[in-house]
């Protein structure tokens, strides 16, 4: 259909065809989130920018933060076009979702970017350089299905650029590595396969990484601000403030994301068995089946620290992910038993209330 066409470079793809397909000859379009604000959204659609709010119903069946529209999401619609407004029924499914738990106490999926065919995960090559955190935003990658790529910036302010690509390339089992320079455009056009056709790219990363940088230089014009890199600790200053995305002007697509000062994992078991297949496979030669690679006789691990085939801080960082998954595993359980308990609660309120009326 003319457009779908039409919506093809904002990533549309046959997937999303197949479950729109229902929602044809009812008067609704399908568009793309590109911006999510506290109460409306910026979509990209065959008529244009429209911004857009969610129908009463939708809100109504809402249950937390990730039923809502997140920057990435293709939507359907009811186009007010004079307005050049639409409101907003329904979420078509997710090919792939980038999600952590909100900040702070509450056990909530927040989703940071939808329907990526890849995620850069950007870290500097300076001192704020941390292959624990690298390992966390492999894990988080993996469980969002879409194919993860580090990028290693700032190559023009370091000494050491094969160490450090050594390094990242020691914890991350067959993820592409990229040594870039936003200053030389050293490795920018290695980058460009990832956008053909189309496809779409979330950055993710912590702040003053040179993230807005990159799609600067992407776009070919300042479109982004960024601040000046400070004198000494050569650390650039985060001003992304909110997700977007982005239509490059050779085609493709990229998620800007603001700096994570958290980043709490959202589920995350199959990500950690895949960024540390290295220790299971250790661990599957214990002695034992359960050994908890304290005190047991025979427990490959403790043979492997000692030898140095794992390296203690990279241990240290699977036993602090995989206590988080227990933990977020608990508290989900809990929340779904407090959750039926209140759904539950309501049903006999609401009863009561009809029965009242039925007995006037």
């Amino acid at each position: 259909m003319e457009k779908f066409t039409n919506l093809n470079q904002f990533g549309w793809h046959p997937f999303f065809e197949a479950y729109f397909n229902e929602y044809t000859g009812n008067g609704y379009s399908a568009g793309r989130v590109a911006i999510e604000n506290k109460s409306n959204y910026l979509l990209y659609t065959e008529f244009g920018e429209l911004v857009a709010e969610i129908s009463g119903k939708m809100f109504y069946d809402i249950n937390g933060k990730a039923d809502f529209p997140a920057v990435g999401d293709w939507v359907v619609f009811r186009a007010m076009l004079e307005e050049k407004k639409a409101v907003i029924d329904y979420i078509l499914p997710r090919r792939t979702k980038f999600s952590r738990k909100v900040p702070g106490a509450k056990t909530e999926e927040q989703v940071v970017a939808s329907n990526i065919d890849t995620l850069f995960i950007m870290s500097s090559m300076n001192q704020e350089f941390n292959p624990r955190r690298i390992e966390r935003y492999l894990t988080l990658a993996w469980e969002s299905e879409a194919s993860p790529v580090i990028i290693l910036s700032k190559a023009d302010l370091c000494p050491d650029i094969k160490e450090k690509r050594a390094e990242a390339e020691s914890i991350a089992f067959g993820v592409p590595v990229h040594c870039i320079s936003t200053v030389t455009n050293k490795g920018l056009d290695e980058l460009k396969v990832y956008f053909s056709g189309s496809q779409t790219t979330a950055i993710v990363g912590s702040s003053g990484v040179g993230k807005s940088t990159l799609i600067n230089s992407l776009l070919g014009e300042e479109r982004l601000k960024v601040k000046d890199i400070t004198g000494y600790k050569d650390k650039g200053l985060h001003t992304t403030t909110r997700r977007e995305l982005i239509i490059l002007p050779d085609g493709g697509l990229i998620i800007d994301t603001p700096g994570m000062r958290e980043l709490q994992l959202w589920d995350g078991s199959e990500g950690v068995s895949e960024v540390f297949s290295d220790i299971e496979a250790v661990a599957a030669n214990c002695r034992f089946a359960d050994c908890k690679h304290d005190s047991e006789p025979g427990c490959a691990i403790r043979a492997a620290l000692r030898s140095g085939e794992i390296e203690p801080g990279r241990y240290k960082s699977y036993l602090k992910l995989q206590k988080e998954i227990k933990y977020f595993e608990r508290r989900s359980s809990e929340n779904a038993i407090l959750g039926e308990k209140k759904k539950w609660k309501k049903i006999h309120k609401d009863a009561k209330k009809i029965m009242k009326m039925k007995g006037k």
